[in-house]
């Protein structure tokens, strides 16, 4: 099995876009078997040393979310005080099903869409770990969620998650969240997507001047190629 590396963080609604259209096409192409997910976690709140800006996602989840509006989505309707501050132990729990479901990617796979699901579609905080195991049930079923609980607890998974984090911010290559690679060196951030921010980040919002669903049909199917 060929695997696109998904460098991302959980909470950027780009990234969440990105991940549902994978998923997607590499249903219609009929390429499960052939093309994994490789998640590799990029936490904007250790780049930017602040939490996911509530502020900034209020203005891009109704635009990002018209580009593919299947993927799951609303605005924040928890509590104010339930906003998810860090997501890093949501992106530690799908690097640790790495490591308590072997080396099959389809664990972490359907862990971190769960989480996205979870965090923008149903307004759940992923900062929690009752949280992240609630979904891990849902998404893994009672056994394989048992085990990640044992992994998240002994914090096998976070050195991962750092390491990630450290080769992302030294390498010239990884532009920001989300960018894919292919095992050929292809690579793409943000695909499809062309935007700019109207105002200042924050104050104003995004408006996208183009977008290109295609390009996951050839990014999936190049993969498929070079396995």
């Amino acid at each position: 099995m060929g695997a696109i590396a998904v460098y991302s963080d959980i909470t950027c609604p780009w990234a969440h876009l990105a991940v549902a259209r994978l998923h997607r096409f590499r249903a219609e192409l009929g390429l499960e078997d052939e093309v994994g997910f490789d998640h590799r976690a990029f936490p904007l709140e250790v780049f930017n040393e602040r939490p996911t800006p509530r502020r900034v996602l209020d203005a891009e989840i109704p635009v990002v979310g018209a580009l593919e509006p299947d993927a799951g989505w609303q605005v924040w309707q928890g509590d104010p005080s339930t906003w998810p501050v860090t997501a890093l132990l949501a992106m530690e729990a799908v690097q640790a099903a790495k490591t308590v479901c072997g080396p099959d990617l389809g664990a972490s796979e359907r862990l971190d869409r769960a989480l996205r699901v979870a965090f923008f579609g149903q307004s759940r905080c992923i900062s929690m770990r009752h949280v992240v195991l609630e979904v891990a049930k849902e998404a893994l079923g009672a056994d394989l969620a048992e085990s990640l609980r044992e992994a998240l607890d002994s914090g096998v998974a976070r050195a991962a998650v750092l390491d990630q984090c450290e080769t992302a911010r030294t390498s010239d290559d990884v532009k920001g969240s989300p960018h894919l690679f292919l095992p050929d060196g292809t690579n793409a951030h943000n695909p499809g997507v062309e935007m700019h921010w109207v105002g200042d980040h924050g104050k104003g919002f995004p408006v996208v001047d183009a977008d290109d669903p295609g390009v996951y049909k050839s990014l999936l199917e190049a993969t498929a190629r070079a396995r």
